[in-house]
């Protein structure tokens, strides 16, 4: 049996070893009270007692004795022994000590009285929780084996007696080595699992942390979009007009009232976003009417602020689509005539191209202005990567074609069928 149990193995017990982090579930069973083995231990030890006394040999003065003697190893058991089995002070010295102490107050009782070997069933579970496995073993076969042959030295009995007695031992010792070594591996089984539970339990915990966090930066990631492509571009325009109030005023007051009365409704509808993004409602310029017709009044007062002409073209079967479609595609639009305000030159015409297919929608965006490189260097701003990130959270693509001299295309393809889907 041993050679299945190496040496080096860490240490096991009776009563259990301490789990790193059971969690709610608690530890093991063994691990809850002590008072189960108090109760067995008891329940041995006054049945060792009576079992001695009602023996049929020798004299009833050595019974007497016999009786006698075996509370010491009850009393060594409640003085030393328990408060190590408590401890689960497996493998020190201490323990090693006490199972020796032990093992020399059984035996004169032992040696006495052959009946008083029923204390064994007590004594072989406080080896294996007390000794490793081999030190166990070795415990055991000495406490079975040691008081049949000092009760054999002492009444020298007949063959048969001793032949009986010795059978008897063996099977002891061979039922002790096997009960043992068995439950040892189902603690070591079961430990195994409560290592399981716990790291699962860690992971969980780790996975909600990561989860968190990943909504949170998701969370944090939309805002910014929402914030760049409401807000900021609102007070972009309203700078823009600004400056451009400043070169009036002297010069084309009329121009400049105009354009003072252009602030007045951007900020209207800045506080607008502002105030649908707080109360997480649907944008502002969505809010009661269609796409198409947000696209058009977009068109227009991209027009009122740069004097550039803007056309909105409509194609296919114009049909309310899921909310998270049509923001994506008024907030590409926003960002593409921002772009084109910002960077396209003054006076840029734009078109605004939106096609209803039965599966998909689509929106492009076109301005005939100086144009760029789309892979060379564009800063570190929200707008393109925002754009692209929008349309891919609902399964979609926006792709960019621009070249120096040559103006800007940008599109955006969403599929219907998987924003229908991700749509309560």
């Amino acid at each position: 049996m041993s050679a299945d149990l190496p040496l080096e193995e860490p240490q096991r017990r009776l009563t259990g070893p301490p789990l790193p982090a059971a969690g709610p579930r608690g530890g093991h069973v063994w691990e809850r009270s002590f008072l189960p083995w108090d109760l067995y231990f008891a329940v041995v030890s006054v049945a060792t007692v009576l079992f001695a006394l009602a023996a049929e040999s020798p004299g009833l003065r050595v019974r007497v004795l016999a009786a006698c003697l075996f509370c010491l190893p009850v009393l060594w058991y409640v003085g030393a022994g328990r408060p190590l089995l408590v401890a689960q002070a497996t493998g020190s010295g201490a323990a090693v000590r006490y199972l020796t102490g032990l093992v020399v107050l059984f035996l004169p009782p032992a040696a006495l009285v052959g009946e008083t070997r029923l204390a064994t069933f007590a004594l072989v579970p406080q080896c294996f929780m007390l000794l490793r496995v081999r030190g166990a073993l070795t415990a055991v076969a000495v406490i079975n084996i040691t008081p049949v042959a000092a009760w054999a030295l002492v009444w020298r009995p007949d063959t048969h007696d001793l032949y009986y007695n010795s059978v008897f031992a063996v099977v002891t010792l061979a039922f002790s080595a096997v009960i043992g070594s068995w439950i040892i591996r189902i603690i070591e089984q079961s430990t195994e699992r409560a290592d399981l539970v716990a790291e699962l339990d860690a992971s969980r915990g780790e996975v909600a942390r990561l989860s968190a966090e990943s909504g949170a930066l998701a969370e944090r990631e939309r805002l910014s979009r929402e914030i760049h492509d409401t807000l900021a571009q609102g007070f972009t325009s309203v700078l823009m007009l600004v400056q451009a109030v400043e070169t009036e005023l002297d010069t084309d007051p009329a121009r400049a009232r105009r354009h003072l009365a252009l602030m007045a409704g951007t900020a209207r509808e800045n506080l607008a976003e502002a105030r649908a993004l707080v109360a997480g409602n649907a944008p502002a310029g969505l809010d009661g009417g269609s796409l198409p017709d947000a696209l058009r009044r977009l068109a227009a007062r991209h027009t009122e602020q740069t004097g550039a002409p803007a056309t909105v073209d409509i194609a296919g079967a114009v049909r309310a689509l899921p909310a998270a479609v049509e923001v994506v595609v008024l907030r590409s639009c926003q960002e593409a005539l921002a772009n084109a305000r910002r960077h396209a030159g003054e006076a840029v015409p734009v078109a605004l191209d939106l096609r209803y297919a039965e599966d998909t929608l689509r929106v492009a965006v076109r301005d005939t202005g100086c144009g760029f490189d789309p892979a060379g260097p564009r800063g570190t701003g929200y707008g393109l990567p925002g754009l692209r990130a929008r349309a891919a959270e609902m399964g979609g693509t926006a792709t960019v074609d621009s070249a120096p001299g040559r103006g800007t295309a940008i599109t955006v393809t969403l599929p219907l069928a998987a924003a229908r889907r991700s749509t309560p």
